[in-house]
């Protein structure tokens, strides 16, 4: 595996990569190293071009799959590294500071941790010899169909209805916001039983592309992320054997939970090192760009604006990391989860708006690549969850 051979170190790191950092252990760090130099090298690409033509970056996506990305925190009875979450963020974080295409990264994170991580802990025997090499390999693309058009956040309310005929089970209805889903081999699909069994109805199956029945329509045209592929899905009689029911029937939820709770933890993790990057930008320009005879950076109101995305990245990043070390202990993080989301997902807006007063008209520009990133993060505070159901799913679980 790559990141497991030894470190050839090159020039040209930033100052931020070779401190000492407390969040981190030795390996970590080097890990997260290994990520920025692995992206710098295999993740640079024309960002203009790709984000205005939706480009999905099929080649990127196969240098991810050989630098072992799929495999960092699959056990290793099951074809993976087994690395612990907090490693797998320090991964994550260095690829979100080096890569300029944060729409890679997102299809990159929903393949892992919404189809190879449910696959890995709840699938049978079978289904893990059967789907796994492939989504781990990267030589099959996944994808979660969950989102309809009346239940997005309100999961156990959705309409995709399943019966069981025999040693079928027979999906009918529609799903949409599905991201990969223009590519992807493989569905993770929820359905529900019966719309009167609430939670209890809901099941996930596993569903191939090219089982009939099963239509994906055109890619949806997005805000941000444009290079992260989504589409509209339709299940009119599609039958799947019974085999390709992922985790219990009526345990659809418990799937999906535990697919959220992993990925609003690591997720976010992209989102530090853009954070990292961008301030690293602000204080660049701040410092060449000269008005009324000085670098703007002197002017107290621009560097209040650098000063806040400072201490907004200084904030998140210990919560990102916090749901980690509570994961690799095997403790419940459902709540940090959540406020992590919410706290990064929030900060990650508030900074791109920041920097694109401290680039001026300069930032409005599409080809400074400043105005990109608040495109990018806008999607942030919705996907996983809104920042609105983080507020909810934490006052919960402060027992309010």
């Amino acid at each position: 595996m790559v990141l497991a051979a030894p470190p050839h170190y090159h020039g040209g790191m930033p100052d931020w990569i070779e401190t000492v950092d407390p969040l981190l252990t030795d390996e970590q760090a080097h890990l997260r190293k290994k990520a920025v130099e692995f992206a710098r090298r295999a993740l640079r690409t024309d960002m203009v071009t790709q984000d205005r033509h939706a480009h999905f970056d099929a080649e990127g996506w196969k240098q991810c799959a050989g630098f072992g990305l799929f495999t960092l925190p699959v056990a290793p009875e099951h074809g993976g590294l087994g690395l612990s979450l907090s490693s797998v963020i320090a991964v994550m974080e260095g690829l979100g500071y080096a890569a300029s295409d944060q729409g890679l990264l997102f299809s990159l994170n929903a393949h892992l941790w919404t189809t190879v991580l449910p696959l890995a802990r709840f699938g049978t025997e079978a289904q893990r010899r059967r789907f796994l090499p492939g989504l781990l390999d990267g030589s099959r693309i996944g994808a979660n169909a969950t989102t309809e058009a009346e239940a997005g956040s309100d999961v156990a309310a959705m309409h995709t209805r399943v019966e069981r005929q025999g040693e079928e089970y027979v999906l009918n209805g529609s799903k949409l916001f599905i991201t990969n889903a223009p590519v992807a081999d493989v569905f993770v699909v929820y359905a529900t039983l019966g719309r009167e069994m609430g939670a209890m109805g809901v099941t996930a199956f596993l569903v191939e592309k090219d089982t009939p029945g099963l239509v994906i329509g055109r890619p949806t045209d997005k805000m941000g992320l444009k290079t992260s592929p989504m589409a509209e899905l339709s299940l009119e009689d599609c039958r799947i054997p019974v085999g390709n029911r992922l985790g219990r029937e009526g345990r659809g939820l418990e799937v999906f939970g535990h697919a959220m709770e992993w990925e609003r933890g690591c997720i976010l993790a992209n989102c530090l090192g853009a954070l990292q990057r961008q301030l690293e930008r602000c204080i660049d320009h701040a410092r060449q760009r000269k008005q009324f005879g000085q670098a703007i950076g002197k002017f107290q109101s621009v560097a209040n604006l650098i000063v806040g995305m400072k201490v907004r990245l200084d904030t998140c990043r210990p919560l990102v990391y916090r749901v980690g070390w509570l994961k690799d202990r095997g403790l419940p993080a459902a709540l940090e989860a959540s406020l992590a989301k919410l706290h990064v997902s929030e900060s990650y807006v508030q900074s791109c708006l920041d920097a694109i007063q401290v680039f001026g008209g300069y930032g409005y520009m599409t080809e400074q690549q400043v105005e990109r990133d608040l495109r990018d993060a806008v999607g942030s505070t919705l996907y996983s969850g809104t920042s609105e159901i983080q507020k909810n799913l934490i006052a919960r679980g402060l027992g309010l």
